[in-house]
């Protein structure tokens, strides 16, 4: 079964114990997420079985869309409510009309330096092992894009937000950037995914619901339907089966993105990257898979 799940993670479990719970619900030889979510996070949660998980990659550089609680005042070590409290400032003055003043200089293609309580390998080893043992790492910063911020509410020191942004983005970070602008200190409070791609909170299911929902996961090519697909003739397919890269010239504005590779029968059976003039093949799969 070769299939993608699109699975309501609780608060509480890490990613790879709700993969570890998903896979043992269907038996799966194989299962992988797209896209880490903190424990103390809920929502969407892309899960891939068996030959899926091969394309774990490219539902990672899908956007995300995030429902988040920043608690104004208090500046922490991890950037949210579990880290210890580094400096702590008075909240009463900050009014709605001053955040939404500030919210729109976050909105954009922005800088952000990630938490060193993440995953991110520095040397090989993950930042957080850093921070557990008091070092701190200097941590280049990385270009996200932030697509739009809704203020949906603020009842002090409580401050509600949706947010829509690029792949690589860290909430926790973008919480703690926006307390400094507002002078006062912020923390993540919580955090709901509600969309990755085309994968919406509405269509998730549950540890609970998953295995009854099994009929409405996607396969492979549909999770991969926001990339262009590409039919090709009986010989460009033989050479492509082979790893071969395929001769071809598409229009210029897909140099360089992904597109699904299908057979002379529409069957799905890879993916490439396109080049100046050629597709060079990124992802076989072991077996063709109909959308």
């Amino acid at each position: 079964m070769d299939i993608v799940i699109n699975f309501n993670k609780p608060k509480n479990i890490s990613s790879q114990e709700a993969v570890t719970g998903v896979k043992k619900i269907f038996h799966a030889k194989k299962a992988g997420h797209a896209g880490t979510l903190d424990p103390i996070a809920t929502g969407v949660l892309i899960v891939c079985l068996n030959e899926a998980t091969k394309i774990t990659r490219f539902l990672s550089d899908l956007d995300k869309e995030y429902m988040v609680r920043l608690r104004l005042g208090q500046r922490t070590d991890t950037y949210d409510l579990t880290g210890k409290i580094l400096e702590e400032h008075d909240y009463h003055s900050i009014e709605g009309s001053h955040i939404s003043e500030v919210l729109k200089n976050f909105v954009g293609s922005i800088k952000q330096r990630p938490p060193m309580y993440s995953a991110i390998k520095m040397g090989g080893k993950p930042l957080y092992k850093f921070a557990r043992r008091g070092l701190e790492i200097e941590i280049p910063e990385r270009t996200v894009s932030i697509y739009g911020i809704d203020f949906l509410g603020y009842d002090q020191p409580y401050l509600d937000l949706k947010i829509s942004c690029s792949k690589g983005t860290y909430i926790r970070a973008l919480c703690n950037d926006i307390g400094n602008a507002l002078g006062v200190g912020a923390h993540m409070v919580s955090l709901e995914r509600t969309g990755v791609g085309k994968f919406r909170i509405e269509d998730s299911a549950s540890i609970e619901e998953v295995e009854n929902k099994k009929d409405s996961w996607s396969s492979v090519d549909l999770a991969l339907s926001y990339l262009k697909e590409i039919i090709l003739d009986a010989n460009s397919y033989d050479k492509a089966r082979n790893g071969a890269p395929i001769i071809i010239n598409l229009d210029k504005k897909y140099i360089n993105n992904f597109v699904r590779l299908k057979d002379p029968k529409n069957i799905l059976f890879g993916v490439g990257r396109v080049e100046y003039d050629r597709i060079k093949i990124e992802r076989l799969f072991s077996n063709s898979h109909k959308s």
